[in-house]
């Protein structure tokens, strides 16, 4: 198969879709790998590198995609972008298709096949493509975060861990999965009072026996949330449901019971966000404040360390890659049920019903294709 990879335009995102490692474990199968010149650089990795590992290097976006079958990239296509992707053409990244509706309109126009490494999951409902980002970004959320409740910064003045004789701030959590366990982890390694709140028993007992004694845990309802954002610093959304809406948990009206500089960070505007207020942000431009609420969503934080973010994301979705590649994406995802869960959109039509649902299109059962 041709796989080809090309540089990310969006803004600030310096990730890049494969490493040179990852490109010769494509190339020695006999697969030709082509690699959009300074692709990986902002990552720290070399156009000599790509090469030296087996890839050939092109000198633009468009030559890309007219040369791949399949494209692996990082983030969503953007509208530069559209009109460069193929009937037929494999396009293998994160979509979020659920929160951006022109997106999945423009793909399913494209008649490409669209497989969002966001809804691959497993049987015990894990989705390996997005725990690595979920784990950079659960950890950013809490750095960010502590940024900016620095005065300077907009915030209240206060330093996540205290200092003996002053209290630490107060850190609450919204979700206690792989973005809400990290953010936790951080926070309460950092000194401060950390509450994570979610609607599963089983994962809040889990979170429970494993999280340090300045993390509480509390079952997630709007009662519960009201009453702790009127004593939190740094809220933290981390709400995810594959492939769909983030469900809103904070309102517009809840943000004039907070104190002035709280800080809220949104990690789940790629799915539309948990706080009704979000909006997407950029690394160039990462906050805005409404009602003396500091907002920070920014839509690809991970972006902000590319090395360790596509380190982290090429050893997670290289051995999917290496599936499409060698079976084509017929035959991988009939033997693959996690792989299989990853189609989006094909040939112009939703086979992901959660898609179809945000934007009340007609589903179809992605088994009529394979």
């Amino acid at each position: 198969m041709i796989i080809a990879v090309p540089k990310e335009i969006k803004s600030s995102e310096n990730r890049v879709a494969l490493t040179p490692a990852g490109a010769l474990e494509l190339t020695k199968r006999g697969h030709k790998v082509f690699v959009q010149k300074t692709a990986g650089e902002n990552s720290g990795f070399t156009d000599s590198e790509y090469q030296s590992a087996g890839a050939k290097i092109l000198p633009s976006i468009e030559a890309c995609y007219k040369k791949g079958e399949m494209i692996m990239k990082v983030k969503e296509p953007i509208k530069p972008e559209y009109k460069l992707i193929r009937e037929n053409q494999l396009v293998f990244t994160y979509f979020h298709f659920a929160s951006y509706g022109p997106l999945t309109k423009a793909m399913i126009r494209s008649k490409s096949v669209c497989l969002a490494y966001e809804t691959v999951e497993m049987p015990d409902r894990t989705l390996p493509l997005l725990v690595p980002m979920s784990e950079v970004a659960g950890r950013m959320a809490v750095q960010e975060g502590a940024k900016y409740l620095e005065k300077p910064m907009g915030g209240r003045g206060i330093l996540l861990g205290g200092v003996p004789g002053v209290r630490p701030a107060k850190v609450l959590v919204l979700g206690g999965g792989i973005v809400g366990m990290q953010a936790a982890k951080m926070a309460a390694g950092l000194g401060a009072q950390v509450t994570i709140l979610d609607i599963d028993l089983n994962r809040l007992r889990y979170l429970a026996d494993v999280m340090p004694a300045n993390v509480i845990t509390m079952y997630s309802n709007e009662l519960n949330i009201r009453n702790l954002i009127t004593k939190s610093d740094l809220v933290v959304g981390a709400v995810l449901i594959a492939g769909a809406k983030a469900p809103m948990l904070i309102t517009r009206d809840m943000l004039k019971t907070m104190n002035p500089g709280t800080v809220l960070v949104d990690v789940a505007v790629d799915q539309g966000g948990c706080f009704e207020t979000t909006k997407p942000t950029t690394h160039n431009k990462p906050i805005y404040t409404i009602d003396d609420v500091v907002h920070y969503s920014v839509a690809n934080m991970p972006g902000a360390v590319p090395y360790t973010s596509t380190l982290a994301l090429t050893n997670a979705t290289l051995p999917y890659a290496i599936k499409l590649a060698d079976k084509g994406w017929k035959q991988a995802c009939r033997e693959s049920e996690p792989l299989k869960l990853g189609l989006n959109v094909i040939n112009g039509k939703v086979v992901y019903k959660a898609v179809a649902e945000a934007f009340k299109l007609k589903y179809t059962e992605v088994g009529e294709f394979l």
